[in-house]
């Protein structure tokens, strides 16, 4: 895996999508999330639900790990809709043994079920495979999170397994977490599939965290 640039911005995009870095001063474009839409948050690990403050100590958070090189967090607009809808991010990036982690991902509502999902992670697993020539993407969930489950299958991931009481959640009942992921070799075949459901306009309901 190439090393991680974290000072260039990336920015991925496509007819339907534009995916750029996430800055502070986006707390304007995300904070209706926060105080609207409690059932993003419900498997959540970190909640910025219910006030605008929260939002920003949410999105403070994520920008510092970009400054601290061990994160790459994203804000997420919709073309077709022209409003911003989420917000992703890689993280646990790990250079040498070609390995990182695409989660902390959310979508208003609205968005979810109208194909800007498969075609956020297109554009993001294609840079991660043939840009920063991973060897490995990982994704996690909560193992109660029937949607994140069964999208993230739905583009091919392999389940690997469950990590037991793994962790604390915002009210402090602990979790258990599924594990995924999908590894070089496997690429090609899941991007036409991806490109597929995408051109076909086959794409079910699906959100991921």
């Amino acid at each position: 895996m190439e090393t991680f640039n974290f000072d260039d911005p990336i920015i991925l995009e496509n007819d339907r999508v534009l995916i750029r870095p996430l800055l502070h001063e986006d707390i304007h474009h995300l904070e209706a999330f926060a105080l609207g839409e409690p059932g993003i948050w419900t498997y959540s690990l970190i909640s910025p639900a219910g006030s605008r403050e929260a939002m920003a100590a949410y999105i403070d958070s994520a920008v510092a790990e970009r400054e601290n090189h061990t994160g790459y967090p994203f804000i997420i607009y919709d073309k077709q809709l022209g409003r911003y809808a989420g917000s992703t991010r890689f993280y646990d990036i790990s250079p040498a043994n070609g390995y990182l982690q695409l989660g902390y991902t959310w979508y208003g509502s609205e968005f979810c079920g109208t194909g800007l999902n498969t075609n956020c992670k297109l554009l993001l697993l294609d840079h991660a495979f043939q840009v920063l020539k991973a060897e490995r993407v990982e994704f996690r969930a909560h193992n109660g999170n029937a949607r994140s489950i069964a999208a993230m299958k739905s583009i091919g991931c392999t389940v690997e397994g469950i990590l037991r009481s793994h962790l604390p959640g915002p009210d402090g009942a602990r979790r258990d977490t599924i594990i995924f992921s999908i590894i070089r070799p496997e690429w090609n075949r899941l991007r036409e599939k991806l490109l597929k459901k995408i051109n076909d306009g086959s794409i079910s309901q699906e959100r991921y965290r």
